[in-house]
């Protein structure tokens, strides 16, 4: 995974997403800096949502999962 590709990063919802109903967005940390994507889902997913990007479109569009904390 190159610092470019955004599959395998984390990100956090700043828009929810509506699963096949509509887009949301992600933000991510990428190329030194946060840069906003659009963001699809399977399923809807709340604003603030840990995600993480499991496959790019192209043209600034990604495809999002929750991304799970697991505890100690």
């Amino acid at each position: 995974m190159s610092e470019q590709n955004p599959v395998g990063k984390i990100g956090v919802l700043t828009l929810a997403t509506r699963g096949s109903s509509g887009a949301g967005q992600v933000e991510l940390s990428i190329r030194g800096g946060r840069e906003t994507y659009t963001a699809w889902s399977a399923e809807p997913l709340a604003a603030r949502s840990t995600v993480l990007v499991v496959a790019d479109r192209g043209a600034r569009v990604l495809d999002v999962e929750p991304w799970i904390t697991l505890g100690p």
